[in-house]
């Protein structure tokens, strides 16, 4: 944000610069959250271990209902990454002399578009081109040409409502950290030094909630392309 002291901003004030210095953090502080996790494996978990033990099995949770245990399960890598590191992520704007890449719509952007490719890659690996595609008009039974005229008509409509499922994950994101980003510099400025709490804890349910909703909805969009015979 310009006119915004960063740290990073010392060594360049240049937008694209400051974008990717702050997305490197965010990868390298999720890298590091991970590897303290994970570098000395207990039987009773302990400190990190025990908090990033917690995490998972909240995330499997999460997605247990809306695509079933063991889906859950197979799709956790994906979700938990993108659930870490988006958090800290749009945690990390929050620290004075920061900025979050989240509030940046070419980060979220691309967050966005490794959802949609992942979930039709999974789509159409589970149940073939042509089954997944035609998964996209569900007409019942009806006259054949009126068939197929319903279904000229109803299949660029589905096409673009998954295209615009990139548009709602990457503005929703962007829009609310961006949001967030701005009131916390007004809140700086009017007081600098001695920043109330209250919007501090704000945030951070903010940060906590726009960070669930995108995995939701990764897990509902996953279902939607796998769970073809079970009727999503």
């Amino acid at each position: 944000m310009q006119g915004i002291f960063t740290f990073f901003g010392v060594i360049s004030e240049n937008h694209t610069y400051l974008f990717i210095a702050h997305m490197l953090l965010s990868a390298f502080i999720t890298y590091i959250i991970a590897k303290v996790a994970t570098m000395s494996l207990q039987l009773v978990p302990k400190r990190t271990q025990n908090v990033m033990e917690s995490y998972l099995e909240g995330v499997i949770s999460m997605g247990k209902d809306v695509i079933g245990e063991e889906k859950a399960k197979q799709y956790l890598p994906l979700i938990a990454t993108l659930g870490l590191f988006i958090f800290v992520a749009n945690m990390i704007g929050i620290i004075p002399g920061f900025e979050s890449p989240t509030g940046n719509i070419n980060m979220t952007l691309a967050l966005a578009l490794v959802v949609f490719f992942y979930y039709h890659y999974e789509g159409i690996k589970k149940n073939g081109v042509i089954k997944y595609f035609g998964s996209f008009v569900h007409l019942g039974e009806m006259n054949p040409i009126a068939k197929f005229v319903m279904t000229l008509f109803m299949f660029p409509i589905e096409v673009v409502s998954h295209i615009s499922r990139i548009i709602s994950l990457s503005f929703r994101l962007f829009g609310n950290i961006k949001g967030d980003d701005l009131f916390l510099a007004v809140i700086l400025m009017l007081v600098p030094f001695i920043a109330p709490l209250a919007p501090f804890a704000l945030l951070t349910f903010s940060a906590l909630l726009q960070t669930f909703i995108f995995m939701i909805l990764t897990y509902v969009y996953l279902a939607g392309a796998v769970l073809v015979d079970e009727g999503h």
